[in-house]
C-alpha cells in the first residue's frame, strides 16, 4: 500500500529500523569517509576526500574498474569548445529535462563542468584530439545543438576515465575493499550516519559480513538497470544504493524517469541481461535510423531528426515498430566506410561482429533498452541526502540536474562535478577524532527505532521481477500495465514476508561472527526463507526499487520525458510539473508526497 500526500512531506529522516537479513558483522575497520562505488563519482569523491586529509575507504561491489563508468561509450559533455558556452549547455539540458530540472543544479553543473573536466585531465585521463592538433576532439549527441562531447579511444571514454582514476587511487594508496556488497547504513543514537555494513565475497584481507565505521558515507553505487530484463547496465547495477537509502529513512525522487537508450543492439525478443550499446555518438557522426525498407523515419518528426533527445527517439522507434508489426528498427552507418568504423567506433564494431552483424556492410538492428535512472536518492547541491552524514552522487542520486530525461553525456559530468562538491563539504567539516581500527564500538540504533530484519526474496525471483517490470513499466506504460505490475510485485513482496517473517536484528557488531539475524518467527512448513547471501540480497533490493518505480509511475498520470503513459499521452504542467518524494515506512509500505511546485524543498541536512 502506498500513502500519498502533498506539500512539504516528511521531516528529518529518523530511519525505518529495517535492516537486511544478514549475519552480524564479524570484523570492522574505521575511517573518516567510506565511499561506496568505484565509478567516476565514487573515485573522484574518494580522491578529493583523501587529498583533504580525510581517511578514506573505497568499497566496491566488483573490481575497482568494473562499474558502470567503464561501459560509457559516447563521452562527457562540457562547454569547452570554441563558441560554446555554459548558457547554451544549460538550455539544451533544460529542454531535455522536460520542465522538471532544477535550474540551479543545472547551472552548477554546466558552469563548474569545464574546470572539472580539465582537472580530470590533470588526473591522467587522455581524450581524443583533432587530427594534427592538441585540441580535444568534440562530437555531438542527441539533444545537443553544439559539438561538446569529449571522447576517448573512439568509443571507449568510460574505460579511459576509469583507468585514469583507478591508477590515481592506487598511486595515492587509498584503502579499497573490492568484491563487497554494501548492506545497510549504520547510525548512532541521534540518527546520524556512522558507517555501513557490507559483505565481502571471496578471499582477501576481509571476508564475510563486516562493518566500516565512518561519520560520512558517500553512495556512488550506480544505477538499477537490472530491474528490467534487457539493459545496457552491468550485472552489478541492482539498485543497492537506493534500497539502502530507503531502509535508512532517506527520500528518493523521480524514479519513474528511467531512460531507455534508443539504440541498443537487438538480439531477439528473449534477450536478457546486459545488452550491447550502440552509442549515440554513432548518430552524432551521421548514422541514420531507418526501417526495413531503408526509409528514414525521424526526418520531420523532430528538428534534430536522429539527434533529438533520447526519450523522443526511443518513442519514435517503438511507434514505428508497432505500426509495422516488427520488434526493431535499424541504424545505418554503412556510408562511414570501414576505416571510420575501425578508428572511431572500434568497440561497437567488435561487439556487432561478435553477434554476426557487420556495420560496414549492413544496417544494425536496434531497439530501446533500459539505460539510465534519472532519479534516485534526493540530494542538495552539496550531495547531502535527508539523512545526516549520508551523501549520494552519480546515477544513484537525484540532484535535480536531469529532470524527466537526462541529456546525453551529462551523466559522467554530473558524477564528476557533484563528487567534488561532496568532498568540499566533507572537508569543510571538522575531522572526527576516530580511534584506531577495531577500537571503536559498533553504533547502537536509537531506542525509538527498533530494528527488524527485512524478509529476503528468493534469488530465483529476480527473473520474475525483471519480467514484471519489462512488461508493465517499460518504454510504454498504462494504468492497466502498471496496475498489473504493482499487483505482481505485491505478491512477491507478500510471499517474501510469509517466508521470512518479521525478525529482530541483533545490534550491529554485537554478536559473534556468523550469527544469522533471521530471528525465530514461525514460518510455514512449506515455505522456507531464502538463505542470506548475495543473490538473495540483490533480488530483495531489486524488488524494493521496482515497487518504488511502479508506485511513482502509477501516480504520474501524464507523459513527460522518458515516462510515457499510453493512456495519458500529453504533458500536463498544471497537475504534474512537480516531483514525488518517496520514503519507506517501518512496515515496508511506501509513503509518497508530492512537491507543490517543480522546485525541491531543502533536504533535512541543508
Amino acid at each position: 500500500m502506498t500513502a500519498t500526500g502533498t506539500g512539504t512531506g516528511p521531516g528529518p529522516a529518523a530511519g525505518t529500523g529495517i535492516r537486511m537479513t544478514a549475519p552480524a558483522p564479524g570484523w570492522s575497520i574505521t575511517a573518516d569517509v567510506v565511499v561506496v562505488g568505484s565509478g567516476v563519482a565514487g573515485l573522484t569523491a574518494a580522491l578529493r576526500c583523501a587529498a583533504a586529509g580525510r581517511r578514506t575507504v573505497v568499497v566496491t561491489k566488483a573490481r575497482l574498474d568494473d562499474g558502470s563508468t567503464r561501459w560509457a561509450q559516447g563521452g562527457i559533455a562540457a562547454a569547452i569548445g570554441d563558441g560554446d558556452t555554459p548558457e547554451q549547455h544549460l538550455a539544451d539540458t533544460l529542454v531535455a529535462g522536460a520542465g522538471l530540472c532544477d535550474e540551479t543544479a543545472v547551472r552548477t553543473l554546466v558552469t563548474e563542468g569545464p574546470d572539472a573536466v580539465h582537472r580530470l585531465i590533470g588526473t591522467g585521463a587522455r581524450f581524443d584530439t583533432a587530427p594534427g592538433s592538441d585540441e580535444i576532439a568534440l562530437t555531438r549527441e542527441g539533444g545537443h545543438h553544439r559539438r561538446r562531447i569529449a571522447h576517448a579511444g573512439g568509443d571507449a571514454t568510460g574505460a579511459e576515465i576509469s583507468r585514469a582514476l583507478v591508477e590515481a587511487v592506487r598511486a595515492a594508496g587509498l584503502r579499497t575493499i573490492e568484491n563487497a556488497l554494501v548492506l545497510d547504513l549504520l547510525t548512532d543514537a541521534e540518527g546520524r550516519t556512522a558507517g555501513v555494513t557490507l559483505h565481502v565475497m571471496g578471499e582477501g584481507q576481509h571476508d564475510g559480513v563486516g562493518a566500516v565505521h565512518a561519520s560520512a558515507v558517500v553512495l556512488a553505487t550506480g544505477g538499477m538497470g537490472q530491474v528490467f530484463s534487457a539493459t545496457t547496465n552491468p550485472a552489478v547495477s541492482t539498485g543497492d544504493g537506493v534500497a539502502l537509502a530507503l531502509r535508512a529513512g532517506a527520500e528518493v525522487s523521480d524514479l519513474e524517469f528511467v531512460q531507455f537508450h534508443p539504440t541498443v543492439l537487438y538480439l531477439g525478443p528473449e534477450a536478457e541481461g546486459q545488452q550491447p550499446l550502440i552509442s549515440e555518438a554513432v548518430r552524432g557522426e551521421g548514422a541514420h535510423l531507418v526501417d526495413a525498407d531503408g526509409t528514414r523515419f525521424m526526418v520531420g518528426r523532430h528538428e534534430l531528426a536522429e539527434l533529438a533527445p533520447r526519450d523522443i527517439v526511443a518513442k519514435e522507434i517503438m511507434r514505428q515498430a508497432h505500426e509495422q508489426g516488427v520488434e526493431h528498427m535499424y541504424l545505418d552507418g554503412r556510408h562511414f566506410g570501414a576505416q571510420m568504423w575501425e578508428t572511431r567506433f572500434p568497440t561497437i564494431l567488435a561487439a556487432c561482429r561478435s553477434h554476426g552483424i557487420d556495420p560496414v556492410t549492413e544496417p544494425i538492428p536496434v531497439a530501446p533498452a533500459a539505460h539510465y535512472a534519472s532519479g534516485g536518492v534526493r540530494t542538495d547541491l552539496r550531495g547531502r541526502t535527508t539523512v545526516p552524514g549520508l551523501y549520494a552522487c552519480g546515477e544513484v542520486a537525484c540532484t535535480g540536474v536531469h529532470g524527466a530525461n537526462r541529456l546525453a553525456s551529462n551523466s559522467l559530468l554530473e558524477g564528476l562535478v557533484f563528487a567534488e562538491r561532496i568532498a568540499a563539504d566533507i572537508a569543510g567539516t571538522p575531522a572526527p577524532q576516530a580511534p584506531a581500527d577495531g577500537a571503536r564500538p559498533a553504533p547502537e540504533p536509537a531506542p525509538s527505532a527498533p530494528r527488524t530484519a527485512l524478509p529476503l526474496l528468493a534469488p530465483e525471483a529476480r527473473t520474475a521481477v525483471q519480467r514484471i517490470m519489462t512488461a508493465g513499466a517499460g518504454v510504454l506504460r498504462s494504468a492497466e500495465s502498471l496496475a498489473r505490475a504493482a499487483a505482481e510485485l505485491d505478491r512477491l513482496h507478500r510471499e517474501a514476508t510469509v517466508a521470512g517473517g518479521p525478525a529482530a536484528v541483533p545490534p550491529a557488531g554485537g554478536e559473534p561472527a556468523g550469527t544469522a539475524a533471521t530471528g525465530s518467527a514461525a514460518r510455514p512448513a512449506d515455505r522456507k526463507a531464502p538463505e542470506p547471501g548475495v543473490e538473495a540480497w540483490e533480488a530483495t533490493n531489486l524488488l524494493c526499487v521496482a515497487r518504488v518505480l511502479v508506485a511513482a509511475a502509477q501516480r504520474r498520470a501524464e507523459t513527460r520525458g522518458c515516462h510515457w503513459r499510453e493512456d495519458h499521452p500529453d504533458r500536463d504542467d498544471v497537475s504534474w510539473r512537480r516531483h514525488f518524494r518517496i520514503t519507506l515506512d517501518a512496515d515496508r509500505a511506501l509513503t509518497l508526497h508530492t512537491t507543490a511546485t517543480a522546485e525541491f524543498p531543502p533536504t533535512a541536512t541543508s
